[in-house]
């Protein structure tokens, strides 16, 4: 649903999802792909890509429960659209640092060259999640742009009566 909500508290409802964007495309691709040539002489850099990526979404899930109390209606939706997908994408790094760990620890901390393959479809899953995502968010930047608030949200946070409804989609 669209509705009249004022230029500046569209700017700050894509907050979230320009942060949540910049985690995905400039830490999960392009940091990912330069270390990954590096990987092999020392692994442990590529450490850098998790750790960057769950401050910047405890960040977001801090922010997300913050505003809550603290922002307007349409704010606090997407802050909360972006605080759902976060915590999905968290729950997939995990899984993924997980059958990573359970890789290692078979090949007894020492990868050999059919371990890395396994290690390759562990990652798989997260980067579609995080090519998923990237459109997910991209929407929700422009849903935001254009007053939108999905229905699931309106559900969950029901629309003050001091916001006018411009139209149904």
């Amino acid at each position: 649903m669209r509705f009249d909500i004022p230029e500046q508290e569209r700017v700050a409802a894509r907050h979230p999802h320009e942060i949540f964007l910049i985690n995905l495309i400039v830490n999960h691709i392009l940091i990912f792909v330069s270390l990954m040539g590096m990987a092999t002489s020392y692994p442990y850099l590529m450490l850098i890509i998790p750790v960057t990526s769950v401050i910047i979404l405890g960040y977001l899930l801090i922010r997300a429960k913050r505003s809550l109390t603290i922002d307007p209606w349409f704010v606090k939706c997407h802050w909360q659209i972006c605080a759902q997908r976060s915590m999905f994408f968290i729950i997939m790094l995990a899984i993924m640092a997980a059958a990573i760990v359970i890789i290692l620890l078979i090949s007894g901390g020492d990868p050999r060259p059919q371990h890395y393959a396994f290690g390759g479809v562990a990652i798989l899953p997260t980067m579609l999640t995080v090519l998923v995502l990237i459109i997910m968010e991209s929407d929700a930047m422009n849903q935001a742009r254009h007053g939108m608030v999905p229905n699931s949200m309106l559900e969950r946070y029901p629309k003050p009566d001091g916001v006018a409804l411009l139209a149904e989609e």
